[in-house]
């Protein structure tokens, strides 16, 4: 088991705190102008995509050689991108991807 992307977990959590806990810290936050609520609320999505698009597409084979990687990783990204997009749910795309993914794996197919 391999504990070296604890530090940069940890690091991505204390550079994203801020913007997810402003609205529990600064009162009347609801009176700041449209786009910059418009950008706190998209602060997580984007993180979370950037996760999820470098983990899909590349794959790291020792420290300095990356290569593109096609698999139903792929399809699970395009599930949780229509699935939340038509229920406007995060969770519930995140957990079609899930199980499409293990599904895929269980039956050999991933």
């Amino acid at each position: 088991m391999s504990v070296t992307l604890v530090g940069l977990a940890l690091l991505m959590a204390a550079v994203t705190y801020p913007s997810r806990a402003l609205p529990l810290l600064a009162p009347g936050i609801e009176r700041l102008r449209p786009s910059v609520l418009l950008y706190l609320r998209l602060v997580g999505p984007a993180v979370l995509a950037a996760l999820a698009a470098t983990g899909t597409v590349l794959v790291v084979d020792g420290a300095r050689h990356a290569t593109i990687h096609v698999g139903i990783e792929w399809l699970a990204v395009v599930v949780a991108l229509i699935v939340a997009g038509r229920s406007r749910n995060l969770f519930l795309g995140l957990l079609a991807a899930v199980a499409l993914t293990a599904a895929a794996r269980a039956s050999g197919l991933g």
